[in-house]
C-alpha cells in the first residue's frame, strides 16, 4: 500500500485573501495604514476602547523599520546631551514598565561603557545641547558620562526597575573584561533592557488587539493602501485585486515611508528625514566569551554610538546613522561592515574579526523628521502628530501622520495616536494600555519555582525541556503550542534547524498570518537572525509548512527562492545562484 503524505492525510481549504474581511465590510472608526510596531499599538489600543478598527500593512507585520532595531528598550541616555528630557523620562518610564509588562521579551540588560579620559567632551557639550555641530567631535570623557549617568537614574526614582550606575577604574575595568584595550582608564555600567525577540512582541501586541476587538478589530498583512478615489482609500492586496474602504479617521503609522504614503494618498507632506542604521551579526564565541555577558556601548570618534550586544549566542554589532534616500534599496555595505570590524578592534584589540564570522546582515531606516542639514547624530528621537484633512467634499477623513516614534516608547505613541483619534471620532477613552501584561507576558513566571510549577504543569506528551524552550521563546503563549505540538503525531525535530520542530513551525503558519516564507523566516521565528536560514533549512521549512500553506511543488520552488533573496537582501556580498525573481512592489 503506497504510504500519503502529510498533505494528502490533512488536506486544508484554499487560502483566503488577508483583504477578504476589509472587502466585506469596507468601512470602519479607524483606518491605520501601517503594520510596524507604533501602528500596532495603536491598533491594540484603540481595539480596547471598543472602536471598530482596522490595520493593513503593504508587507509582513513588523518587516519594515520596526524590523531593523537594535533589540533594545532604552531610556536614551546620549538623549540628555541634546536638552531632550522629557522624551529619556518617558522612555525610561516606558522601558520601567515594560519590564513588568513583557518580562517574556524585555529584560534587563547590564550595559558597560568603555572610557578613555576623565574630560574629553565636558566644553563641547553645552554646544551640543544648543544644537550647534560645529567643531571637532570629541568623545565623551568620564566626567561628562557621570554627569549624564546621574540624571539618567534620577528618572527611575519611585518605580525604578534596575540598579543604578557604577563606576570603575583601569584595574577594576581590565580584571571585569579583560579584553578591554588595555587603554581603557574607566567604564561605567548602567542597566537598560533587552527586547529580544522584537517581531514576536509585536506579534503578541497584535494578537492582544484582536483578542480585544473581535470582529470589530481587523488587520491584514500583505495589503497596501495605494491611493484614494472619490475620497474612499485603494487598498491592492499582492494578487493585484483592488477594494476601497472609508474610515473618518485614517492613521499614517508607515514610518520613514510616511511621506510616501500621503503623495499616494493625495495629500502631499515633507515630513520626513530617516537615518539609515545597519547591523551585522556574528557567529564569534571568542567575542561573545569577551563581553563578560553585557553590551558594550560606546561612542566612536566620529560621534557615532556603537554597540557589542551578546544576544542568542551570537553578537550584534551596530550602528550607523546615515543619510539615506527612500528610493535607494536599504543594505549593510561593505563598508559598513570595515567599520563595525574596526570599532570592535578598537575596544577589544586582541580578538580577530572577518567577514566569514558574519552570518547575517540587516539594514532599515529610522522614521526621523526631516532636519534640514542638521547631523543625523542631532535630529530628535521624538515623535509628534501632523493631522490634515484627507479627501474632499461629502467623503472626507481626518489624516493623523505619526512623525517619529521607536521601540522604546510605542505604548506611548500608540496611546496618543489612539487619544487623537477618540477625540475626533467621538468616543471616550474607557481603559488605559499603561501596566497591561502584553500577549505571552501575561502569567509569565518570574521566578526559578514558578517557571518550574509552570513547566512541569504543561508537561506531558511533551518533554519538559521542550516545554522550558517553548516558554522562553513565546511566554505563556507557549501553551497554545505546546498544545499543537501533542496533538500532531508526525512532529520532529527539523533536520537543519534543531531547536525548532515541524508541528511549531506549522502551527506558527497556521495562526499567525504567514503569507510567505521570508515571513517565517526573519519574523515568526530567529532562524535567520542567528544565521541558520541555510539553503538547507530553507527547503525542509517549507516543505514542512507547504500543506498549512496550500502550496504545491511549484509554490515550495518559488517560496525557497523568494525567501534567500529576502533573507539576504541587506548583503550586497551575497550572490544568488537561482534565477532571479522579479518581485511585485504592492
Amino acid at each position: 500500500m503506497m504510504e500519503t503524505t502529510f498533505a494528502e492525510r490533512n488536506p486544508m481549504p484554499e487560502p483566503t485573501s488577508p483583504i477578504d474581511s476589509l472587502r466585506e465590510r469596507p468601512n470602519a472608526d479607524v483606518l491605520i495604514i501601517g503594520g510596524g510596531i507604533n501602528g500596532l499599538a495603536a491598533f491594540r489600543d484603540l481595539a480596547l476602547q471598543g472602536v471598530d478598527v482596522a490595520l493593513v500593512e503593504r508587507g509582513d507585520f513588523i518587516s519594515g523599520a520596526s524590523a531593523a532595531s537594535s533589540h533594545m528598550i532604552h531610556g536614551g541616555i546620549r538623549y540628555l546631551e541634546n536638552g531632550e528630557f522629557r522624551l529619556v523620562h518617558e522612555a525610561v518610564t516606558e522601558r520601567n514598565a515594560l519590564l513588568l509588562s513583557a518580562p517574556h521579551y524585555v529584560r534587563p540588560l547590564r550595559t558597560t561603557i568603555p572610557i578613555g579620559s576623565t574630560f574629553s567632551g565636558l566644553f563641547t557639550a553645552p554646544l551640543r545641547f544648543l544644537r550647534h555641530g560645529a567643531g571637532p567631535r570629541r568623545p565623551r570623557g568620564a566626567l561628562l558620562i557621570k554627569i549624564g549617568l546621574v540624571i539618567y537614574d534620577s528618572f527611575s526614582r519611585g518605580g525604578g526597575r534596575v540598579p543604578r550606575h557604577s563606576f570603575h577604574g583601569r584595574r577594576r575595568s581590565l580584571a571585569e573584561i579583560p579584553e578591554l584595550h588595555p587603554d581603557t582608564a574607566y567604564t561605567a555600567t548602567y542597566w537598560d533592557a533587552s527586547l529580544h525577540d522584537p517581531e514576536r512582541l509585536a506579534i503578541d501586541v497584535l494578537r492582544d488587539g484582536r483578542a480585544a476587538g473581535g470582529d470589530r478589530a481587523r488587520a491584514a498583512n500583505h495589503v497596501a493602501a495605494v491611493a484614494t478615489r472619490d475620497g474612499r482609500i485603494v487598498l491592492r492586496d499582492e494578487s493585484g485585486a483592488e477594494s476601497t474602504f472609508t474610515a473618518p479617521v485614517v492613521i499614517n503609522a508607515t514610518g520613514p515611508w510616511t511621506d510616501l504614503t500621503n503623495d499616494a494618498l493625495g495629500t502631499p507632506t515633507r515630513f520626513m528625514g530617516g537615518t539609515k542604521g545597519s547591523h551585522i551579526v556574528l557567529e564569534h564565541p571568542r567575542l561573545l566569551e569577551a563581553t563578560a555577558g553585557r553590551e558594550l556601548f560606546f561612542e566612536n570618534n566620529d560621534g557615532r554610538i556603537v554597540l557589542i550586544y551578546p544576544l542568542k549566542g551570537r553578537v550584534l554589532v551596530g550602528t550607523t546613522d546615515l543619510e539615506h534616500d527612500m528610493a535607494d534599496p536599504m543594505v549593510c555595505t561593505e563598508d559598513e561592515v570595515d567599520y563595525f570590524i574596526d570599532l570592535i578592534g578598537q575596544v577589544l584589540p586582541g580578538i580577530p574579526v572577518d567577514r566569514s564570522q558574519i552570518v547575517y546582515r540587516f539594514s532599515g531606516v529610522r522614521p526621523l523628521p526631516g532636519h534640514d542639514g542638521l547631523a543625523p547624530g542631532f535630529v530628535s528621537r521624538d515623535y509628534r502628530i501632523e493631522a490634515a484633512t484627507l479627501g474632499s467634499g461629502e467623503t472626507t477623513s481626518t489624516l493623523l501622520s505619526l512623525v517619529g516614534g521607536k521601540w522604546t516608547t510605542f505604548r506611548a505613541s500608540g496611546e496618543a495616536l489612539a487619544d487623537r483619534a477618540l477625540e475626533i471620532i467621538g468616543m471616550p477613552r474607557r481603559t488605559s494600555t499603561k501596566g497591561r501584561a502584553i500577549g505571552g507576558g501575561a502569567g509569565f513566571p518570574t521566578t526559578e519555582a514558578a517557571h518550574r510549577r509552570w513547566v512541569d504543569t504543561h508537561a506531558g506528551t511533551v518533554a519538559p525541556e521542550r516545554v522550558a524552550e517553548l516558554l522562553d521563546r513565546y511566554g505563556t503563549v507557549a501553551a497554545d503550542l505546546v498544545a499543537a505540538i501533542a496533538a500532531d503525531a508526525e512532529d520532529a525535530p527539523l533536520v537543519h534547524a534543531p531547536r525548532y520542530s515541524t508541528a511549531e513551525l506549522r502551527h506558527l503558519a497556521r495562526t499567525e498570518d504567514v503569507h510567505h516564507l521570508d515571513d517565517l523566516l526573519m519574523r515568526r521565528t530567529s532562524i535567520a537572525f542567528t544565521g541558520g536560514a541555510t539553503s538547507d533549512a530553507v527547503r525542509e521549512i517549507a516543505e514542512a509548512v507547504a500543506p498549512v500553506l496550500g502550496w504545491d511543488a511549484a509554490a515550495i520552488e518559488r517560496e525557497v527562492r523568494l525567501a534567500e533573496q529576502r533573507v539576504h537582501a541587506a548583503d550586497p556580498s551575497w550572490e544568488d545562484a537561482s534565477t532571479h525573481l522579479e518581485e511585485e512592489v504592492v
